[in-house]
């Protein structure tokens, strides 16, 4: 509709005095026109020449502009409403299901209990559904992130209040997120929980807990340094020592420290060993896990598993002995722990038990004794329901602490008594300490939800059980009741005091460990003239070492060796076959010997063509060949490697490391295993020609001749030394008696009657066995005396006469064989074993083994082992040194801005001005 037609419509009512209508339409337009307009129209009379429409734009524009902005807020709000309802809904849903599935799991394990406890159980928890529903709902608008629109329209909506409210001047939002960060890096850490009540400290306060707990870490990291070194009792910084009665609540204290349930429980006496722990605080880390730095477990996110492996450990200690002081070393990393290090020791006790040894109670209190010496801080912890005059760790630690100067009381089970009396407990001036008293209600509370609570953290609970306590009696336990209370208050403190003790005894820690560096550095370059050695350096230089003496080994080891090696223990097998088939026997007993047809000193006069030599010279032959010429060659010349292999390890380092040297001997036997089966094979299928036709040549006669003549002066030699030792033992005359009376007997010149196995003809059975022997070798030198003139006679000059000189063909058989079988030996062994046996010690011994594996094999040669502790205990006394050095300096940096902001602060008020 056009404005002028609006105008004529609209002036009869206005020429009529008809104004009021039109307020009230403007009225019935849903407040577009604002009342005090229509008043302001009845009463100011028109120009001349205008109608009442005129004002009618500048009224809506106006009351839009106004307007709009609040009623699309408003609009807004009613979907980010249900939007968040949704969301919270949603969190709240899927918080219920984790708790319902840790129920369910607890329903199986108690499936046994009645029906009427599990009913009248189910109704409690029902009656606080509604109150855990109100917390759930303020839990997750909490924790729930809203989407970016609802977020930009609430931040829109409070700047807006605050535009309206006059405040000008608001806080950047830079400046809010970095206190927000600051205190939630150290918040957590001392038990701030910032969804239930803020904190209070201002930047000042958070940078210095900052500084503090980073003080406090790298002091911790160098206790660490100075254990690892531990062979000087002045080389330590304090910890917190926490003693107690077994009843007192000690465990629940550490346990609401740390935040998780991960000590050991039990009926009987369970803590058996100290529990040196160390707190680490990481502020980025997602997860809670735990280290045994000594067992080498890895990371563990189960504090149950935990709690299992102390308890094991423990109750490893036998029970005639109870308790033991050897420490069990946990490191647990958490962003809800402080960096502390405490040591938890067994209970006092004031009657030993059943079972256990009467000396119990003064093992535990020497135990005990030897933490709490100075400079460790002591955690005395006391129950609030048992007198401080009967407090066994006030009594024991009064004994190395008269004064109080380290010891912190702590009071448990604060709950147990009535304000006023836990009031006057933290106020006793009976027994003062410097440190002061903390009241803590450390105890677990059980869960009143419909499920069970899970496998959380237990800080946020334990501090709602004790702001509940301690905040319905302000008067015994308010800010100004002059009393600390709380675990949060506890862990601030400890850390305040480990940091100052430690701070304290920095000073001489740090010239204990200049003396020692002092003392390491003259041992270093004393005894082992400055000489840098590490694990991974000692096995590379070991095994260099070694490849390198194989490699000369396998320089000189070839096939002249082998075939020389191969060729004498042919010779021995000859010697063998020809005392089997030609020589005498030995002379089993006394009787007669049988008469020989054909004697071997008659075959020089034999008939060319008797059957008899010929048949027992092919016999002999094929004796040697079908020997199994292959399995024997490859058996004989991988022993050889095998003892050559031995006695490099045996002049190498690794003689000293047992388990290198069955890597190496693994490897060796391995390789020669592989290649053993297919090499005789070989060797064998290449002699099969010579099993049934040998050719010989002249030359090869010749040569064989001369071999045989040298192997058998060898016997020759070999007989007379045993003659020698024979005669040597009984006696030269003696033997010579005894040797004759056997010739008579076995000639028949002499009966003999009856059993003479204890002897006979005035000799002994023992006499008579040595007079056998020396018989034997004397006939047997007789006997190659005569084959020696054989093989040097004309007739053994050709090979013609092969029958009349069986030494001199089975020699060139044998080495015919040897020089067959060299040929694959030497391809099919030795180059293989040469080319793997190097790479199968890098494989064992060079790149896959562990730092861990290279560490254990260097200090298994006690010299190695003394010489990578110095260099090590060096190291480390560097490090600590450096350590120590840095946090004089910030300590420094953080003392004298202290300086300048005091000096800030007087110039500040000490100034002048015009006015």
């Amino acid at each position: 509709m056009s404005g002028r037609i609006l105008s004529h419509r609209l002036a009869p009512l206005v020429r009529t005095g008809r104004a009021r209508h039109l307020h009230n339409a403007g009225s019935r337009t849903g407040g577009l026109l604002r009342a005090d307009g229509g008043a302001a129209l009845r009463g100011r009379t028109w120009p001349v020449g205008s109608n009442g429409i005129h004002n009618v734009p500048t009224v809506r524009a106006f009351s839009f502009g106004r307007m709009l902005p609040k009623l699309a807020l408003k609009l807004v709000r009613i979907p980010a409403m249900f939007g968040g309802a949704t969301v919270a809904g949603v969190a709240y849903i899927q918080y219920q299901a984790h708790q319902a599935g840790n129920y369910a799991i607890d329903v199986f394990k108690q499936f046994g209990e009645s029906a009427g406890n599990t009913a009248s159980g189910i109704f409690e928890s029902i009656q606080n559904v509604a109150e855990q529903t109100q917390r759930g709902w303020e839990n997750t608008t909490g924790d729930v992130e809203l989407p970016e629109w609802l977020q930009k329209i609430l931040r829109l909506d409070e700047e807006s209040k605050s535009r309206h409210d006059g405040g000008g001047g608001k806080e950047p939002k830079e400046g809010r997120a970095a206190a927000a960060g600051a205190a939630a890096a150290t918040g957590t850490a001392f038990g701030y929980e910032q969804s239930d009540e803020d904190d209070l400290r201002d930047d000042k306060e958070v940078a210095e807990d900052d500084q503090m707990m980073l003080l406090t870490r790298k002091m911790i990291e160098i206790r660490n340094i100075l254990q690892t070194v531990g062979q000087s009792g002045s080389l330590t910084l304090p910890s917190i020592v926490v003693i107690g009665s077994q009843s007192s609540g000690k465990s629940s204290v550490l346990e609401a420290i740390v935040g998780q349930e991960f000590l050991p429980k039990g009926s009987n006496m369970v803590t058996r060993r100290p529990i040196e722990l160390t707190l680490v605080n990481t502020p980025n880390a997602q997860a809670e896990y735990g280290e045994f730095p000594a067992l080498g477990l890895g990371k563990t996110t189960d504090f149950s598993s935990i709690q299992r492996t102390l308890t094991d450990l423990n109750l490893a200690v036998p029970e005639k002995d109870c308790v033991s002081d050897d420490p069990i070393q946990l490191t647990i990393y958490s962003p809800n722990v402080p960096d502390l290090s405490m040591i938890d020791l067994p209970g006092y006790i004031q009657v030993a038990g059943h079972g256990q040894p009467p000396e119990l109670k003064q093992k535990i209190s020497d135990l005990c004794d030897k933490y709490i010496q100075a400079p460790n801080v002591i955690l005395a912890i006391s129950a609030a329901d048992v007198d401080l005059a009967n407090s066994t760790a006030l009594r024991a630690s009064r004994r190395v602490d008269p004064r109080g100067e380290r010891t912190i009381g702590v009071i448990t089970k604060m709950d147990l008594v009535d304000p006023e009396r836990g009031h006057d407990i933290l106020c006793d001036k009976k027994y003062p300490l410097r440190l002061g008293y903390v009241g803590v209600v450390s105890r677990i509370p059980q869960t009143t939800a419909l499920f069970s609570r899970g496998s959380g953290n237990l800080t946020s609970a334990i501090l709602k059980n004790e702001r509940a306590y301690f905040s319905a009696h302000p008067g015994e336990f308010g800010p100004h009741s002059e009393t600390s209370v709380g675990v949060s208050t506890l862990r601030k403190k400890l850390m305040h005091v480990l940091e100052q003790t430690m701070a304290s005894s920095l000073s001489g820690t740090r010239d204990a460990i200049s003396q020692e560096l002092e003392e390491a550095t003259y041992e270093f370059k004393v005894q082992y003239n400055d000489r840098p050695l590490s694990a991974e350096s000692y096995m590379a230089e070991s095994l260099d070492s070694f490849k390198h003496s194989f490699k000369a080994f396998a320089e000189s080891f070839g096939r002249p060796q082998v075939r020389e090696m191969l060729k004498a223990e042919l010779d021995q097998r000859v010697l063998d076959i020809l005392a089997q088939r030609y020589w005498n026997k030995p002379v089993e007993d006394l009787n007669p010997p049988m008469l020989e047809l054909d004697p071997l000193k008659d075959l020089p006069k034999a008939d060319p063509d008797s059957l008899y030599w010929h048949r027992k010279l092919d016999a002999s032959s094929s004796m040697l060949t079908k020997l199994g010429i292959g399995r024997l060659a490859t058996t004989v010349v991988a022993n050889a490697l095998r003892n050559h292999v031995e006695s490099l390890l045996a002049s190498s380092t690794f003689a000293a490391h047992p388990g290198a040297h069955k890597q190496i001997t693994d490897a060796c036997t391995s390789i020669l295993n592989d290649r053993f089966f297919s090499t005789s094979d070989q060797v064998e299928n290449c002699i099969k020609p010579y099993k049934y036709e040998i050719e010989l040549e002249d030359s090869e006669w010749a040569k064989g001749r001369d071999n045989a003549g040298k192997v058998l002066k060898e016997e020759l030699r070999a007989c007379e030394s045993a003659m020698k030792h024979v005669e040597d033992t009984v006696g030269k005359r003696k033997l010579r008696d005894v040797i004759s009376f056997i010739d008579k007997v076995r000639r028949g010149e002499v009966v003999l009657e009856g059993n003479t196995a204890s002897g006979a003809g005035g000799f002994s059975a023992a006499l008579l066995e040595r007079g056998r022997e020396g018989l034997f070798l004397r006939d047997r030198a007789e006997l190659i005396k005569l084959r020696l003139m054989a093989i040097r006679s004309k007739q053994c000059a050709t090979q013609k006469n092969k029958y009349y000189c069986p030494e001199v063909f089975l020699d060139v058989v044998a080495d015919k064989l040897t020089s067959t079988a060299v040929l694959f030996l030497n391809v099919e062994l030795l180059s293989e074993f040469y080319y793997n046996f190097p790479r199968e010690l890098d494989s064992r011994l060079g790149r896959h083994l562990s730092d861990a594996e290279v560490e254990r094999f260097a200090r298994e040669d006690p010299r190695v082992r003394r010489h990578l502790d110095i260099i090590r205990k060096k190291e480390l006394l560097e490090l600590a040194l450096q350590k120590i050095e840095g946090i004089r300096q910030l300590d420094g940096r953080s003392s004298q801005r202290k300086i300048d902001r005091q000096q800030a602060a007087k110039e500040s008020r000490g100034g002048w001005s015009i006015f």
